[in-house]
């Protein structure tokens, strides 16, 4: 766990509240019995917000109970067994008065969230300041995780053209980044909604403290949603542009093999009459008779090698 207050970061193992009209912001975990008693004692909140707290597959929401601000947001994480792949950890938002919790079962990111918020943290920055901070902060995350994936994408057209990936390791790829890159076409537009009504919820002083940071994040929101859906139409082009190359070697393939049997036919053709068993054949009592069928298949064969060579079959 983690409280700012008093314009520096501490790392502690106890909640320690002063009062909702002092201005502290607490990085914390659930799990903390002393801060979940407080919570449903102290701000009687419902059941329900600590199932949505919780729940993975919660999706983005804004609501208020009382003097309680909660929003819901996502922070991915990198999947460590899957490439390409990465995981929502819900990020709970609680504000009350001069007081924000950001609640997160996931240590790793309630540490990283912690670490970025407390380089940006200002001393004279009021809570609903705070939480713009922490959702620029898991923005800021989705626009790095798209420009990564922007980045292999780039790597993996490379590969294609270079014929240096398989068609396996391709398809598994583009499968785990489709799955990312919808869920950040559905955070960030989710998250636009949200950031509108916890903005609109506003008094006209603090609308005004926040107009621009908001304007901002939402520019940021809108760029994730269309950045998203131009890179999930790059991954339908790599796939397009992987099967074209191998239809485009398969057809390679079977030009050689046509140009063999092409090669060989006439060939077959004459061996083939002076295999059958007849008796009375011109040519069979022709001395050099095998010399020169020899000698015809060669040229035979090889004008139709040359004429090949020409169109480029070969």
């Amino acid at each position: 766990m983690y409280i700012y207050t008093d314009n520096k970061m501490v790392r502690s193992h106890k909640v320690i509240i002063r009062d909702t009209e002092s201005h502290q912001v607490i990085f914390t975990t659930l799990k903390n019995e002393s801060l979940s008693k407080w919570l449903r004692e102290e701000l009687k909140l419902p059941e329900q917000v600590f199932e949505d707290i919780t729940e993975e597959n919660q999706s983005i929401i804004y609501e208020e109970y009382g003097d309680v601000k909660l929003l819901i947001s996502k922070f991915l994480t990198f999947d460590k067994e899957e490439y390409l792949f990465y995981e929502e950890v819900n990020v709970a938002i609680l504000s009350v008065k001069n007081l924000l919790l950001v609640v997160c079962e996931d240590k790793d990111v309630l540490t990283i969230l912690s670490q970025k918020f407390a380089k940006r943290k200002k001393k004279t920055n009021s809570a609903n300041y705070s939480t713009y901070i922490v959702l620029d902060i898991l923005i800021d995350n989705l626009i790095y995780l798209t420009d990564s994936i922007d980045d292999t994408l780039e790597i993996i057209e490379n590969d294609i053209l270079d014929e240096k990936i398989l068609e396996k390791q391709l398809q598994r790829d583009i499968y785990f980044a489709r799955r990312t890159l919808n869920k950040i076409k559905k955070i960030s537009s989710q998250e636009a909604d949200s950031i509108n009504r916890f903005y609109n919820r506003l008094t006209s002083y603090e609308k005004k403290e926040l107009k621009y940071e908001i304007i901002d994040i939402k520019e940021h929101t809108l760029f994730l949603v269309n950045e998203s859906r131009e890179l999930l139409d790059r991954t339908g082009y790599l796939l397009n542009l992987h099967m074209g190359m191998m239809s485009n070697k398969m057809n390679q393939a079977m030009q050689k093999l046509a140009s063999i049997s092409l090669i060989f036919l006439p060939i077959t053709f004459i061996v083939g009459n002076y295999g059958m068993n007849f008796k009375f054949m011109p040519e069979l009592n022709l001395k050099y008779g095998y010399a020169y069928v020899t000698i015809a298949n060669i040229v035979i064969a090889g004008a139709i090698y040359l004429w090949l060579r020409k169109k480029r079959w070969i």
